[in-house]
């Protein structure tokens, strides 16, 4: 089962979509599953000014991608640089076993988009 703040985000996700102009983007893909997830972001004065995804795959992956963007957002370059896998995992109330991939494949692209980040 999933928790109600997964399907939220999953019925409701946070900053769908890509940034305009972006600062950085990045897409990474679990070859094992075939989650695909697509971060792009925009930095303003040391922040995560604007930050979008797109994700393809099962519906943790959707969440956590979601909840990454909403976790990163608003964040110093270094504070969104601490956000942790299980900082998505508390942020959608946790997901199955078989679904833990979800939260990887999520803070890997964030850390990856941020590592192109200045």
């Amino acid at each position: 089962m999933f928790s109600s703040q997964l399907l939220d985000h999953f019925a409701h996700p946070r900053n769908p979509g890509d940034v305009a102009d972006p600062d950085g983007e990045v897409q990474l893909e679990n070859p094992a599953c075939g989650d695909v997830v697509r971060l792009s972001a925009k930095v303003s004065e040391g922040r995560v000014a604007a930050i979008g995804f797109r994700a393809k795959g099962c519906v943790a992956a959707m969440a956590c991608a979601s909840a990454a963007t909403e976790l990163a957002r608003g964040c110093t370059l270094e504070e969104a640089r601490a956000l942790t896998r299980a900082d998505i995992l508390e942020a959608v109330g946790g997901v199955p076993a078989a679904s833990t991939h979800a939260a990887q494949l999520a803070i890997d692209a964030l850390t990856a988009l941020l590592q192109k980040l200045k």
